[in-house]
């Protein structure tokens, strides 16, 4: 008996694959590196994890995208949880990842890498972005909890360094859930009402993760639009944030921010005393001064009247000055007037037009000689050459019994017989009219042609 053959369709086969694979890994662990990673509209994120010698197609849907804490790149090393499928419409397997976290790097780790290269790719930690904290702030608002040691540290000092300052406390909650969107909207509190000249944003040390709302994007971008000074003061003197870096100014702790937002008041009061003890010395010896250049002043005074009659001398020489300088002037003007009117009579118009006259009474002879005499000699080479053209002028020739044979209709000397044919008209030129005749016959070196 033959066994029948069990024939698969491509459907059949690409689902029975799919069986055993998402059976046997239903779910595992899978380590590699990220390339042509892509996310389309949808949200799901498509790349390739590979190692040295293979790689394998992997998604991870938009859900858990979401909950990442650090952004998927291409380089980037990660350990994922996930689920071993089959694409049936291509026959292709790939692994569908629902957990992911860097491999030897903590996730929030590089996320807060990943969040500070791209805002300084942006320009929000460039120095020229900074304000200057005001040097005696009229009010100090603080961003912090309300229940912490941070805040009594920044009122116990403001109070001891400079009281009377008001000091603002803004509560928000600084970790845990809905705390990036209290500190967003303290800084946008602030801005609204813009009665501070300076805002703090503190909190008591921790761990990375109790710093997550301060390394948040929008807590930065909420410090960096903040038409108000910020100062920073997150943790201790070992930590930093993202907010350091946006904020106009760093403090190691919130304590040191409070010193650096109010100054002493003992010492502008000592300073004040100074500047004033300075100022008072000033004034008296400049009043001193004035009084010694005034006393000297007065010694160098000249009476009045001796001024006037001083000045009357001195107006009666400098007359006499100028009546000298006109009368010299003026005599000058006189010379070189009578000299001026001298050359203007010898070069009267009516002396210059005599003496023209007779220059060109002279030129006038002279053409007329000349033209005489041109006129002499070209009549002579004009005869001569009249005689000369006459003696070699056809007609001359004819007129000695010669004619001018030419053909017609063209009018073409003939000077040989053999141009011409018997019965061809031909014009005779003689020297008085001329022939029309008809040629009876050609006698062509003293042959005749019939």
């Amino acid at each position: 008996m033959i066994e029948q053959r069990r024939i698969y369709s491509v459907s059949e086969i690409n689902d029975q694959i799919k069986g055993l694979l998402e059976k046997n890994f239903s779910l595992i662990w899978i380590t590699g590196e990220i390339s042509n990673f892509h996310r389309p509209s949808s949200g799901h994120g498509y790349f390739t994890l590979k190692d040295a010698r293979s790689q394998i197609a992997t998604v991870m849907f938009r859900a858990p995208m979401l909950n990442l804490k650090f952004d998927i790149e291409d380089g980037l090393s990660i350990v994922g949880l996930g689920r071993i499928s089959v694409y049936e419409p291509r026959g292709a397997y790939q692994i569908i990842l629902e957990y992911v976290e860097p491999k030897g790097i903590g996730a929030l780790q590089i996320a807060f890498e990943q969040l500070k290269a791209k805002l300084a790719a942006e320009g929000l930690f460039e120095e020229s972005c900074k304000k200057p904290l005001p040097f005696l702030p009229s009010r100090i608002s603080v961003i912090t909890s309300p229940t912490g040691a941070v805040i009594h540290d920044i009122i116990h000092v403001v109070t001891r360094r400079f009281p009377g300052i008001p000091i603002e406390i803004v509560p928000v909650k600084v970790q845990g859930d809905g705390s990036v969107d209290d500190i967003e909207k303290a800084f946008q509190l602030l801005n609204y009402r813009n009665t501070s000249d300076v805002i703090i944003l503190a909190r008591g040390g921790g761990s990375l993760e109790d710093f997550q709302a301060f390394n948040s994007e929008r807590v930065a971008r909420a410090i960096f639009i903040s038409q108000i000074p910020v100062v920073s003061a997150v943790g201790h003197e070992t930590d930093f944030t993202i907010a350091d870096f946006v904020a106009d100014l760093r403090s190691p702790t919130p304590s040191a921010a409070a010193e650096l937002v109010s100054p002493s008041r003992d010492k502008l009061v000592r300073r004040c005393s100074e500047l004033t003890h300075k100022i008072t010395s000033r004034t008296y010896r400049y009043i001193e001064q004035l009084q010694t250049r005034l006393s000297e002043s007065t010694r160098r005074l000249i009476h009045p009247r001796r001024r006037i009659q001083d000045s009357r001398m001195r107006l009666d020489e400098i007359s006499g000055r100028i009546t000298r300088a006109m009368m010299i002037q003026l005599q000058q003007h006189r010379e070189r007037l009578a000299w001026r009117t001298n050359t203007l009579l010898s070069s009267s118009p009516r002396i210059q037009i005599q003496k023209s006259y007779i220059v060109l009474q002279q030129y006038r002879h002279d053409n007329l000689n000349y033209i005489k005499f041109i006129l002499t000699k070209n009549t002579a080479e004009f005869r001569e050459l009249a005689a000369r053209l006459q003696a070699l002028s056809p007609l001359a020739i004819l007129s000695r019994g010669y004619g001018i044979a030419r053909s017609v209709p063209k009018a073409v000397v003939v000077c040989d017989s053999n141009d011409v044919r018997v019965g061809q008209d031909l014009e005779i030129i003689l020297a008085k009219g001329a022939l029309l005749c008809t040629v009876k016959r050609i006698l062509s070196d003293g042959k005749t042609d019939l």
